[in-house]
């Protein structure tokens, strides 16, 4: 689980994660807000996502090709979309590809099963010039000039250029044409003898048949298998410039499909051969009018060089990059222009999660999610979990009493305060005391929140500043006293005059002078503290009576008055200081979020809630990600409900509703509706209330019983 500072999250990462959604199918989660992440690139606006296609880094075991897969998987089930996989790697001399392509009714054609001819009459005469062309640049790059080039065409049109084999000795003995047969042969001879790899060395069988079958275009996914090929053999390069040249000028002309995907599994094998490099970027320019997407998968960059094959990475405006090394991530970073904290986030990355870049601007950390199914049809580990279960060994990790593991640390408490001390450099600390004519920002804190209308927020940060000042300077300190005038002006600001004039007389009562605080224009921004002045008393003169003589001098009753203040003060500062304890133990424990695992007539669901960075809304969602029993979700709080009914295997929206906040340390109650497998329309579906608190906790509003978390 990724833990992030929550002030790292929202000061160095300035994201779009909570505000902007893609349409599409489901991918994951993200570990930065929670949300869902859903996303298909060609239902996405070209002015977010210019191009469709795609680039998937990460180290082995980082989980790269398993989201790829899923990612085909869905946009095959849930939006009719066609792919063809290029899969060169895999376990037990089986490609990868194999058991997800045979359960979307594909069909996995292996190399060596299988022979193609580039001059079969089916392809029209501008594909087999251009197929033959790449074999060539794969194995002898540098024969094709202009005089060789006019040799091939030359060739091609013999009446025996029906296969390779025809075709090289078409070149060898050619006829006379508009250049005479001797020269013809001259321009030739390096043409003829790259395609003899072809029908006389190590590639033979590959090419050289007369068979003119091509692979069918109307299947969801097909996969051509290298995985048995030696990964060093040209004739990787070579079979990949025979089926990118296949699928620009057959499959994608005769494919109906609305959308198509062609996957590179291992692509740094065949973005480095100079010909199919060129047959890629040619494909990456124009996926857009195609009506194609180009999904490409592999370790790292650095298996590109430096050259042009590296270039290519830069046309993928999707870019997901699971875990890599620091050296490895500072270079991927540069090349897309990833922020600083994502750089920093990929080494630590675990499987299944990857930082993932949309477009020029969003930038999120996305765990994929996967169903039983798709885990068991996307597993690549096979062999090496048999062998850690053979000898597996129970885990005899102590935890001392008390000690806090890495997974009990909550993001929360990595934060550090975002506020620096005036004139101060981080890190450092003040070493005297402070000075009476250095501004509190306390009160200008809480004065602030309730001009911007955040009521119960600056009602706390008064009451947690009058608390410190008591326990610091005692009850009748004028700094424990100036929080009451502050008080007052909060409670003046957020519409309570009568509470504000109450306060003020307390003050008045208890013989203090507050204009050392307060301004003398009435304005309620603090000042600079000074030691109040003391008041010169005037003579006393006594009243006289209507003789003449002096009265009796009157009791003096501010004694009584001041003690009756200080007694009702103190039996307010104990009501105050039990319900401040509770609120502060609460703010202490604030996240900003909750969510609850929930089992509703047989569904397995969450319910989430997310307050936002100003705490005046909470975001209540209700997911059920990938239970196939699930029909129907619905939430209902506060007036507002939201739903949503299954179609086609899926939700086309998880139910959402945003309730405004007026105690950001106040639960949040809803009413959640979970309709089964056994739900038809029209039917009442199951319900619970929860109760959703701030704290990362969550209860059943009916027994009270602590709910376990998502």
């Amino acid at each position: 689980m990724i833990r992030l500072p929550s002030s790292h999250a929202a000061i160095t990462a300035p994201l779009v994660a909570s505000s902007t959604r893609f349409p599409g199918i489901p991918i994951g989660k993200s570990l930065l807000d929670g949300r869902p992440f859903h996303l298909s690139p060609v239902l996405t606006e070209a002015s977010i996502l210019p191009s469709t296609n795609s680039l998937a880094l990460g180290g082995l075991g980082s989980g790269k090709s398993t989201t790829g897969k899923i990612r085909i998987r869905r946009e095959v089930l849930h939006h009719d979309h066609q792919a063809v996989v290029i899969d060169s790697f895999g376990e037990d001399t089986t490609g990868e590809w194999g058991a997800l392509t045979h359960s979307l009714g594909g069909q996995v054609i292996e190399a060596g099963s299988f022979t193609l001819n580039p001059c079969s009459r089916l392809l029209p005469p501008e594909v087999r010039e251009q197929l033959i062309r790449s074999l060539i640049a794969a194995v002898e790059p540098g024969a094709l000039t202009y005089q060789s080039t006019h040799a091939l065409q030359h060739a091609l049109n013999h009446p025996k250029a029906t296969n390779l084999n025809g075709l090289v000795d078409a070149l060898v003995r050619p006829e006379d044409g508009r250049w005479p047969a001797a020269k013809l042969a001259e321009w030739g001879e390096g043409v003829a003898i790259g395609l003899s790899r072809y029908t006389e060395g190590s590639l033979r069988g590959l090419f050289d048949s007369q068979d003119a079958t091509l692979p069918p275009t109307d299947l969801p996914i097909l996969t051509f298998d290298f995985s048995r090929l030696d990964r060093n053999s040209p004739a990787i390069p070579s079979l990949m410039a025979a089926v990118s040249c296949w699928a620009e000028h057959v499959w994608l002309r005769q494919s109906t499909a609305i959308h198509r995907h062609l996957v590179l599994e291992e692509a740094w094998q065949i973005l480095l051969s100079p010909a199919t490099s060129e047959l890629i970027q040619r494909l990456l320019k124009n996926s857009r009018k195609a009506g194609l997407s180009l999904d490409v998968l592999m370790h790292t960059l650095s298996d590109l060089g430096d050259g042009k094959a590296r270039d290519l990475a830069r046309l993928c405006e999707v870019a997901h990059i699971g875990r890599l090394n620091p050296e490895e991530a500072a270079i991927v970073g540069a090349l897309l222009g990833l922020p600083a904290w994502a750089i920093k986030e990929v080494p630590n990355l675990a499987p299944g999660q990857a930082v993932w870049k949309v477009g020029p601007h969003y930038v999120d950390i996305i765990e994929t999610v996967r169903s039983e199914d798709e885990a068991r049809l996307t597993d690549t580990s096979s062999r090496r979990r048999q062998a850690q279960d053979a000898l597996a060994e129970p885990d005899l990790t102590l935890v001392k009493e008390g000690e806090e593991t890495e997974e009990d640390c909550d993001y929360e408490d990595q934060g550090q305060s975002l506020r620096e001390p005036i004139d101060m450099e981080p890190g450092d600390v003040w070493d005297w005391e402070m000075p009476p004519n250095v501004i509190d920002p306390r009160h200008h804190d809480a004065i602030e929140a309730a001009r911007q209308g955040r009521c119960n927020e600056a009602a706390d940060l008064a009451a947690l500043g009058e608390r410190q000042d008591i326990t610091a300077h005692g009850i009748m300190s004028d700094q424990a006293v100036s929080w009451l005038s502050t008080r007052a002006t909060v409670a003046e600001l957020c519409g309570s005059p009568a509470t504000a004039t109450q306060l003020r007389a307390t003050v008045s009562r208890m013989g203090k002078d507050t204009s050392w605080f307060e301004n003398a224009d009435g304005a309620t921004s603090p000042q600079w503290y000074h030691a109040p002045e003391s008041p010169t008393a005037p003579p006393t003169i006594g009243p006289t009576t209507y003789d003449g003589a002096s009265a009796p001098a009157r009791r003096r009753r501010w004694p009584y008055v001041a003690a009756i203040a200080v007694l009702s003060i103190a039996v307010a500062f104990v009501w105050q200081k039990a319900d401040l304890d509770q609120r502060e133990e609460k703010a202490a424990a604030y996240k900003g979020r909750s969510g609850a695992s929930l089992n509703i007539d047989a569904v397995s669901a969450d319910v989430v809630a997310h307050w936002t960075r100003d705490r005046d809304r909470v975001i209540v969602e209700l997911r059920s990600y990938f239970d196939p029993d699930a029909r129907y979700l619905r939430i209902d709080a506060s007036g507002k409900s939201a739903s949503s009914v299954r179609e086609d295997g899926w939700f086309p929206k998880e139910p959402e509703v945003v309730l405004p906040v007026k105690n950001p340390l106040a639960d949040v109650t809803v009413r959640v509706a979970i309709g089964g497998k056994s739900w038809k329309e029209g039917m009442r579906a199951p319900s619970r209330t929860i109760r959703l608190s701030p704290t990362d906790a969550a209860f059943d509003a009916e027994t009270g019983k602590q709910l376990p978390s998502d």
